[in-house]
């Protein structure tokens, strides 16, 4: 299934993500075992950044393979599966009320290197209020060029977002050094 592109929307900062976030996070809950962890990503997990009104989730599994036998599970729960779409090992799936998105899952299976650079991304936005600003002022520049096609927006932001996950993850590793 292709997902075709829809208009960028940035909105304000909800206070209310948090809470959506955890709602759909606990749906989650009856994939059993194989479900180690739900992490609340993307835009909407940075306060007071604009976002795109959808909630990114970062689902962590212990098996992909059993992931990949629990799309029955899914679907009841309202989610629509779209596989790997684009990235190699990660499952993705979105929720849509009213013919509108307003959740995306990235599932990824335990030890995955992208884990850590969604964690970093996010974990460095919340802490560098600077880095967070100059990332809204990249998605209205991007919004802006391509109003009306999300997935033209995100590859126009992507080259940005590349070069500070790179900032973020070095920032991540002494953070974790320094707990450790």
């Amino acid at each position: 299934m292709t997902l075709s592109p829809f208009p960028v929307v940035l909105a304000p900062y909800d206070e209310a993500w948090p809470e959506m976030a955890a709602r759909c996070s606990r749906r989650l809950g009856s994939l059993g075992p194989n479900l180690l962890a739900v992490h609340h990503i993307g835009s909407t997990s940075v306060p007071g950044l604009s976002a795109k009104p959808i909630i990114d989730l970062m689902p962590v599994v212990a098996s992909l393979r059993r992931l990949d036998e629990q799309t029955l599970q899914l679907a009841a729960l309202g989610f629509d599966w779209h596989g790997e779409f684009g990235m190699a090992g990660r499952r993705y799936c979105t929720l849509s009320k009213n013919g509108r998105r307003v959740a995306q899952l990235h599932f990824f299976e335990v030890g995955a290197r992208h884990i850590a650079r969604h964690l970093a991304f996010r974990d460095y936005l919340r802490a560098r209020p600077d880095a967070a600003d100059a990332y809204e002022q990249e998605k209205r520049r991007a919004r802006d060029l391509f109003p009306g096609n999300s997935h033209a927006y995100g590859d126009e932001k992507s080259a940005w977002i590349e070069a500070k996950e790179a900032e973020a993850l070095a920032w991540f590793q002494r953070q974790e050094s320094r707990s450790s």
